[in-house]
């Protein structure tokens, strides 16, 4: 058996790097985890695993199993499609299935996937502090001082919304504001 289909048999791409997908299940298992503020060891003792097999489920190192990723939803209380909530279509086109039947994955995909939002911490914080704001104004004003900051001259990301495109769209769920 060659490399190449030693890799695609564990699920990892050609170069031996893990799937995006298995990625993807990691970046949403330490969103979770950094929102509820448990520390890696403390969600190993809970699953009664090490903390660094918390490590390699979240940087998609290790593939997490069905019933090791039921045992995640119910300790960090989600759904179990939680970890597979906005995945883009590049990742969901990389399972090991379509990898096998002879999809290519270009190195620009791998690189958009390592620059996802939800792995930097700062971003994580955000999520976790806003979550936990429970008056349906100060939400809103959350909301509308981040706008404003983000529209100040020079802090427009490459890429984002125009400030029609922003005015026009509703908040993604995850900033439904809370009742």
């Amino acid at each position: 058996m060659k490399k190449n289909e030693a890799a695609n048999i564990r699920g990892r791409l050609a170069d031996g790097t893990p799937n995006p997908i298995d990625r993807h299940v990691g970046v949403r298992i330490r969103l979770r985890r950094c929102m509820l503020g448990l520390s890696q060891e403390k969600l190993a003792e809970e699953l009664g695993i090490t903390f660094q097999q918390v490590q390699k489920y979240e940087k998609g190192l290790n593939r997490v199993g069905a019933s090791r990723l039921w045992d995640l939803s119910q300790v960090l209380g989600v759904p179990v499609d939680f970890f597979y909530m906005d995945m883009d279509e590049s990742s969901r086109r990389k399972s090991p299935r379509n990898i096998s039947s002879g999809l290519e994955v270009s190195e620009d995909e791998i690189d958009a996937f390592n620059l996802d939002i939800l792995s930097r911490k700062d971003i994580t914080d955000l999520i976790r502090f806003y979550d936990n704001i429970r008056d349906t104004r100060v939400c809103k004003s959350v909301i509308d001082l981040l706008k404003s900051l983000s529209r100040s001259p020079g802090n427009k990301a490459p890429g984002a919304l125009t400030d029609e495109e922003e005015d026009g769209e509703a908040a993604p769920a995850f900033y439904e504001v809370h009742e």
